[in-house]
């Protein structure tokens, strides 16, 4: 089946055509350094993970690019806040964000650049615009002339006076037009600067993406992606200025994932209602934040909510399910229940690939694994050996780390992993006490392990125990 993918711009899925066969040039906005970092920006990264991951599945080789935006209004504020040096709270946040990257299991971006490393490109591009004609100088400041550009406003469907009616506009009499759009911001005091051919300045926030992609990608991309609430104004600007700069298309597909929500409204810092990636991971595995983003369809708005944790972390536990050993006795399911299982880890594969072909359908792609962990368990239960369970269990091993799942990792609870031991003794002893028709006190040790978060179940082939 061929890939296809939704795309932004042409609002409908598209056969997924590279500009160079066998290789995607990929980019994605990374986060503003001014404060921690929240799951919401764990969203946008584990959903282009998840895509670069199948792309490479497929045989595609990504590069990737992911910037940080470390010099900008958002962070002068913060710093003047906290007294300390702008470029200095980014640096403390942009090492913060690279290891919840690590943390996340992430596949590292080829390049990550910052806006303070690409200042030459930055100006370069400026000049070339404004020597085009798309661009012109004011006080120091240097602003994109939207009417120049005669389909701007082709990203977000929108038109330059509907934009005007449904836009808070900062009034600036010196802007030829109210949408126009900083290119270069001239140098308050105080503020981090770099010369310019308009004096000591620092770039605007939509020319940082364009230049950044100009000297790591080229002048066309295949994917752009990002969250959808940088649509407009951020996105469709970077298409303004970069295909008036080159005067070719920039971005063949555009990918935007859909916004994780508390309360039923978008978590950003700006309304206070975030949970940092660091308070998350502390009382949570990574693998449940990717599931969380996995179980619905990347395009789609996610609740965030403890209803939805636990739904992930129930389904992480089902998966890993899947990859339970044989049980300790068994003599080899039947010649039927072995076929069966084989055709159903076909089938699984078969079903996983289409759903991740149809733009990326990562939650349908987890219903084909959930019905090969059933067979898997079922087969289990009628006696498969080890080997017969080894084909599916490795189909199953094999597409979930796919979707950046890993099954092998067990999570450490609450750092009682050396309790190990202890558990296997009283399930012995429940054993012997079974064997002894002494039910009683095999309930009540069943009982006080549940209560601690242990699982027994038991088999044909003997009692198997996991955490809760």
């Amino acid at each position: 089946m061929t890939l296809r993918v939704y795309n932004t711009l042409t609002r409908q899925k598209e056969p997924f055509e590279t500009l160079t066969p066998g290789e995607v040039k990929m980019y994605v906005c990374g986060p503003t350094v001014y404060d921690k970092a929240h799951v919401g920006h764990a969203m946008s990264v584990l959903v282009f993970d998840m895509i670069r991951r199948y792309l490479e599945y497929k045989g595609y080789r990504v590069r990737h690019v992911m910037n940080y935006t470390d010099v900008d209004d958002k962070i002068i504020r913060r710093a003047n806040e906290l007294g300390e040096e702008p470029l200095a709270l980014a640096e403390r946040y942009i090492r913060e964000f690279d290891q919840h990257l690590a943390d996340l299991r992430v596949l590292p971006p080829a390049v990550r650049p910052r806006v303070t490393q690409e200042i030459d490109w930055i100006i370069k591009m400026v000049r070339g615009l404004e020597e085009k004609g798309y661009a012109y100088a004011v006080d120091g400041d240097v602003y994109f002339r939207v009417t120049q550009d005669e389909d701007y406003g082709k990203l977000s469907g929108r038109k330059l006076d509907e934009m005007m009616a449904g836009a808070r506009i900062e009034v600036d009499e010196r802007k030829e037009h109210p949408m126009d759009f900083a290119l270069w911001k001239a140098a308050k005091p105080g503020e981090p600067a770099w010369p310019s051919p308009w004096g000591q300045g620092r770039p605007g926030w939509h020319i940082e993406c364009s230049a950044m992609n100009l000297h790591h990608l080229g002048e066309q991309l295949d994917i752009h992606g990002g969250g959808a609430d940088l649509i407009f104004p951020h996105h469709e600007n970077e298409i303004a200025q970069s295909e008036s700069y080159t005067g070719k298309p920039y971005v063949r597909y555009w990918l935007h994932n859909g916004m994780l929500q508390m309360a039923g409204e978008k978590m950003s810092k700006s309304l206070g209602n975030l949970v940092t990636i660091e308070a998350f991971l502390a009382a949570h595995e990574a693998d449940v934040l990717r599931m969380m983003v996995l179980s619905s369809h990347y395009r789609s708005p996610l609740k965030f909510s403890d209803e939805t944790i636990a739904q992930a972390e129930k389904a992480l536990e089902r998966l890993r399910g899947g990859m339970r050993p044989a049980h300790g006795q068994a003599a080899g399911a039947p010649e039927e229940v072995v076929a069966g299982l084989q055709a159903q880890a076909a089938a699984a594969k078969q079903g996983f690939e289409a759903a991740m072909d149809d733009d990326f359908n990562a939650a349908a792609a987890l219903g084909h694994l959930f019905d090969l962990v059933r067979a898997i368990n079922q087969a289990r239960d009628a006696g498969a050996t080890p080997a017969q369970l080894a084909p599916a269990q490795d189909t199953l091993q094999a597409l979930t780390a796919v979707l950046g799942l890993d099954l092998t990792r067990q999570p450490d609870r609450d750092g009682h992993a050396e309790a190990a031991p202890f558990v296997d003794l009283l399930v012995e002893i429940r054993t012997d006490l079974r064997a002894a028709k002494q039910w009683a006190l095999a309930d009540k040790i069943r009982d006080r392990l549940a209560a601690l978060g242990v699982i027994l179940e038991d088999t044909p082939g003997g009692t198997l125990w996991r955490w809760k």
